[in-house]
């Protein structure tokens, strides 16, 4: 099987693996208890915070565990908007958010909070200048680092800038960029940020919320101490420490392996397009991430194609992988004026560090095949 679904998550790095193994078997006490077998545990989940502060140019006081993704999105959105609520009851997100932003705008909106959307480009970013038009109510804007279906980075430090003149905070999603392409966080200007384990090398359910020193939050999970008091309950240690072991990996790769996806991610497109001359690639005049290719082949529905391909040994997502086998057209593809008919067709090829210069050659033909047949089953002439 040549995997290439690692937007989705990515395959958990031995070392992780071992660290996990070497916590379940070893550091079973709570890590708040005040003896000795507790402060063990505390020093294992303090040098986690360290590693995983370290991948994005943070202090480790500033990080939060939390559960993952759309954990860490619901309590930077939610926690700002509920401890600003006394300046305005509105946040921003963009068109282009991730469905955790979303989701978490709609359970502000029950609460009678008012949203205001940021537009998208065709190419798939967000112009900063979209900040100076918001009502003046606005308290929190959300604005994703790099698209999970794309891959287009967006210009969070532009839009950071214009609404610190306005005393806006931002949030944003990192989830999709951590350990693909540098960060620092003093210098991308953003209140929260929300990164997560499994899309780099680590276990799925932990990730992080960083809150800048300073920025406001209120806790969603409350009844004890837990994080600073910023989120209640015993933290999940086991993936708490291989999350920090593989921010640590990331953070030591993350050049080398940023420049030989970038040069798989070349060799895939233009293997992409030597299989179908008329394949569009969406978000290419946009910065992106290295390793993300989202594709259109016009007349070649996305389920058909996942299905063809699944058949010839080859995992892709159809948009978000979240969406998988949604035959609706991908609402980021929407938001940059992709028409239906071909956002329809889109499917993506995420790359990641099992990924080899052979899998990229053998994927081609087998995609070109995959293509016809989607075609032929639609109907389409191949």
């Amino acid at each position: 099987m040549i995997y290439l679904d690692h937007n989705a998550s990515t395959p958990v790095r031995p070392e992780v693996r071992d660290a996990i193994a070497s916590c379940l078997g070893d550091l079973h006490a709570n890590p708040s208890s005040l003896h000795r077998e507790g402060q063990r545990a505390r020093a294992a989940l303090e040098r986690a915070r360290d590693q995983v502060a370290a991948l994005v140019a943070a202090r480790s006081d500033e990080v939060v565990f939390v559960s993952g993704g759309t954990e860490g999105d619901h309590q930077a959105l939610i926690g700002a908007a509920w401890a600003l609520e006394a300046r305005g009851r509105r946040v921003a997100i963009s068109r282009l958010e991730h469905h955790a932003v979303h989701g978490a705008a709609e359970v502000l909106e029950r609460g009678g909070f008012a949203i205001s959307h940021l537009a998208a480009t065709h190419e798939g970013f967000v112009d900063p200048a979209e900040v100076d038009s918001l009502p003046e109510d606005t308290t929190v804007i959300s604005l994703m680092l790099a698209n999970n279906e794309t891959g287009v980075i967006q210009p969070v430090a532009g839009v950071a800038e214009r609404a610190a003149r306005r005393g806006i905070r931002v949030h944003t999603d990192a989830v999709q960029a951590a350990g693909k392409i540098p960060i620092d966080l003093e210098a991308l200007g953003a209140d929260y940020t929300v990164i997560s384990a499994h899309k780099l090398g680590g276990p799925k359910g932990v990730g992080a919320l960083i809150v800048r020193g300073g920025a406001p939050l209120e806790s969603l999970l409350r009844g004890s101490g837990h994080e600073r008091g910023r989120r209640g309950g015993t933290e999940n240690l086991p993936g708490i420490v291989g999350f920090g072991v593989a921010a640590e990996l990331a953070a030591r790769d993350l050049m080398a392996e940023g420049t030989r996806l970038l040069a798989l991610r070349e060799r895939l497109e233009a293997g992409l397009t030597a299989a179908a001359s008329d394949v569009v690639i969406h978000g290419t005049r946009a910065p992106r991430l290295p390793n993300t290719v989202n594709a259109s082949f016009p007349g070649a529905r996305a389920d058909h194609l996942l299905m063809a391909l699944d058949a010839r040994g080859v995992a892709v997502s159809a948009g978000a992988a979240c969406a998988s086998g949604a035959v609706e057209p991908s609402p980021v593809l929407t938001a940059m004026g992709i028409a239906c008919d071909l956002a329809i067709c889109a499917l993506r090829f995420s790359l990641g560090h099992t990924t080899t210069v052979d899998e990229i050659d053998l994927v081609i033909p087998r995609i070109a095949d995959a293509v016809r047949v989607a075609r032929s089953a639609a109907g389409a002439r191949a």
